[in-house]
């Protein structure tokens, strides 16, 4: 004997109600990204230390919880530029849901980190079951693709000096959503000259600029003030 098919309560207008009003589980995108499970696990990684190199397969995307990673190329002939440096909350490795087979950059941990990796068929299949979850996680890449642009346009036609304050003030957090954090993880200079596009001897001369100025205390420890913005606004 053939089951009759379960469908989906309706409404007097006809209109199927909603798995909350049929009392089924919500789906939330922060509970499942605060949990390990099926098709997704957490890892605890050490300052320096490789989520994955540039041309590793690439299957798997990654959110991270805490912590800061590194986003970084290699040329041919080996030198090394910062394309990213990413915080809680920033998904990466998001191209192996667009058909890229190898990874086009390195991730590098530049602090204690905990990182979620998500393998690449549950995060589709995420992405086409929870609307909820895909609207999240569009409007993230839309965002980022923004904050692409504006470096850009930063580093064709900012100096030097305005790039890194700019660079520093983003990593403290000043811009985004939620309370400034003053205080970030210790960033190398070296890092940072990558991410600027300049040497280091013009980072450590404009660092020492900035703390004499009082923009930012930096000793072992970076700590960022909104005074700062100055330097960014400045024509």
């Amino acid at each position: 004997m053939t089951r009759p098919r379960k469908v989906p309560a309706t409404k007097p207008n006809g209109r199927a109600e909603s798995a909350e009003a049929q009392g089924a589980p919500v789906f939330d995108p922060t509970v499942f990204l605060g949990a390990t499970g099926v098709g997704k696990s957490l890892r605890e990684y050490q300052d320096g230390e490789k989520l994955f190199s540039q041309a590793d397969p690439a299957t798997a995307v990654f959110y991270i919880r805490k912590g800061k990673v590194k986003i970084s190329v290699v040329s041919t002939q080996g030198k090394e530029a910062v394309i990213a440096l990413l915080g809680a909350g920033d998904f990466f490795g998001e191209g192996c849901l667009a058909g890229q087979p190898l990874r086009m950059a390195s991730a590098t941990a530049v602090a204690e980190s905990s990182v979620l990796r998500i393998e690449k068929e549950r995060m589709i299949r995420l992405l086409h079951d929870e609307q909820t979850f895909s609207q999240m996680f569009v409007s993230y890449l839309l965002t980022r693709t923004i904050r692409v642009e504006e470096d850009l346009v930063d580093q064709l036609f900012n100096s030097s000096e305005k790039r890194l304050a700019r660079i520093l003030l983003l990593l403290a957090n000043f811009g985004k959503e939620g309370k400034p954090e003053p205080v970030i993880a210790k960033i190398s200079q070296e890092t940072l000259a990558e991410m600027v596009g300049t040497t280091r001897s013009r980072v450590s001369y404009f660092m020492n600029k900035f703390r004499k100025l009082g923009f930012i205390e930096y000793n072992g420890r970076l700590e960022v003030h909104s005074s700062l913005l100055s330097v960014v606004l400045h024509d």
